[in-house]
C-alpha cells in the first residue's frame, strides 16, 4: 500500500470513529492496469493473412484479460503478470513455452524472469529444456531459493526438488518454428566463415524475436515485470538472451517504472535497456514516454539494436514503443479500455 493510500484510508476510518486497523485494504479507486507483449519484428499486413491476425488479437486478448481479472478482484501485479505470461507461454503462436524456437542442434532452450517493483527482488532461470512455465520457475527462484538466477541443469534440479511435473522437450515443438529454423540453417550455411555467421547481413530479425511479457500495477501500488521466452532461432553454444537478464529484458521499480522488452537480445543485454529506462523516469524525472522513445528510438537505432518494450509506471501511465514495422502488444487499465494492436500504423 503506498503512503497516499494509507493516509485516505486513515483518515476516512477516523472520521467514522473506528480503530484504523479495520482499514488495511488498499482503495478500491486506487489505479491498476497491464500491459503485454508477444514480440516485435518484420509484421505488417502485407505478409500477415486475415485468420491469423485474428488469431494473434485473440490470444493477446484473453492474455491481457486473464491478468486484468486478477487486479480487478484485488490480486496482485505479481500474480496478474505471471497469468498473463502463463497464457501466452501455452499458445504456439508466440516464441515461449510451445511454440518456442528451435536452437541450432535442434531443441528448445527457454528463458525467463520477473522482478517486483517494492522490494527489488527477482528471480530468473536461462537455458531450462523441461519446464512447462518458464516463468513459474522464474518466481519459484525467486521466492523460494536464495540465489535470483539458475539455469539449465541446475534449474531443473531446482524444479525437480519443488515438485515440478517435466516434460519432454519436444512438448515445445511446432511445424512454423521448425522451418523457421531450416531457413535460418540454410542461411547460416552460405557463409563461408565463423565471423560471416556473427553479422550476416541478410539475417532475418524476426529470428531474434518472439518474446513474450508482461507489466502490471495493481491497487496497492506495486508495479511487476515480466518476461519470457524461447530465444533466438538456430542459438548455440547455451546463448542466453536479455530476458533473463534483470536491468536488460526485465526490470520494475515502484519508484519509476516496470518494463518487460522484446527484441535482439545482444542489444538489450549492451545497453541494459530495461533499467535505463526507469533511471531515466527515477534519476532525470523523464515520463515514461520521454524514455522509453529515447532507448528505443535514439540509444538502439543508433547502436543498430531492434526491438519493443512495453512500460507502465506508479500511476498506470502504459507506453509501448518500439523500432520495428511491428508489435504484438495489448493492454487495459482502470481509465483505459482493452486495447489490441499489432502493426505500426496504428500508433
Amino acid at each position: 500500500m503506498t503512503l497516499a493510500h494509507k493516509i485516505t484510508t486513515l483518515t476516512v476510518t477516523i472520521g467514522l470513529g473506528l480503530s484504523p486497523m479495520w482499514q488495511t485494504v488498499a482503495a478500491d479507486d486506487a489505479p491498476i492496469a497491464i500491459a503485454i507483449h508477444g514480440g516485435a519484428g518484420t509484421i505488417t499486413r502485407d505478409n500477415m493473412s486475415p485468420e491469423r491476425e485474428a488469431q494473434f488479437e485473440a490470444a493477446l486478448t484473453h492474455a491481457t484479460e486473464v491478468g486484468y481479472k486478477i487486479l480487478q478482484a484485488g490480486g496482485s501485479s505479481l500474480d496478474a503478470a505471471i497469468a498473463a505470461v502463463q497464457s501466452m507461454e501455452r499458445d504456439a503462436l508466440f516464441n515461449a513455452g510451445v511454440g518456442a524456437v528451435y536452437t541450432f542442434d535442434g531443441g528448445h532452450e527457454l528463458d525467463a524472469s520477473i522482478m517486483r517493483g517494492d522490494t527489488l527482488d527477482a528471480g530468473a532461470v536461462a537455458g531450462v529444456r523441461t519446464i512447462e512455465s518458464p516463468i513459474q520457475l522464474a518466481r519459484d527462484v525467486m521466492e523460494r531459493s536464495r540465489h535470483v538466477m539458475l539455469s539449465g541443469e541446475g534449474a531443473a534440479e531446482f524444479a525437480r526438488e519443488l515438485g515440478y511435473a517435466e516434460v519432454d522437450n519436444d512438448h515445445f515443438n511446432s511445424e512454423h518454428r521448425y522451418q523457421q529454423l531450416q531457413e535460418a540453417l540454410e542461411r547460416l550455411q552460405q557463409s563461408s566463415t565463423t565471423g560471416d555467421q556473427i553479422a550476416l547481413v541478410d539475417w532475418d530479425p524476426a529470428f531474434n524475436m518472439g518474446t513474450v511479457g508482461a507489466v502490471a500495477l495493481d491497487r496497492d501500488g506495486n508495479l511487476v515485470a515480466a518476461t519470457s521466452t524461447g530465444g533466438m532461432t538456430a542459438k548455440q553454444y547455451g546463448r542466453i538472451g536479455d530476458s533473463p537478464i534483470i536491468g536488460a529484458g526485465t526490470w520494475a521499480d515502484n519508484q519509476s517504472c516496470a518494463v518487460s522488452a522484446t527484441g535482439h537480445g545482444e542489444y538489450f543485454i549492451r545497453y541494459h535497456v530495461a533499467a535505463d529506462i526507469c533511471a531515466r523516469v527515477k534519476y532525470q524525472g523523464q515520463s515514461i514516454e520521454e524514455a522509453g522513445d529515447a532507448v528505443i528510438h535514439d540509444v538502439l537505432v543508433a547502436a543498430g539494436g531492434t526491438g519493443g518494450v512495453i512500460i507502465i509506471d506508479a500511476q498506470g501511465n502504459i507506453h509501448m514503443p518500439f523500432n520495428t514495422e511491428g508489435m504484438y502488444r495489448a493492454s487495459q487499465s482502470s481509465s483505459s479500455p482493452l486495447d489490441v494492436k499489432i502493426y505500426r500504423d496504428e500508433e
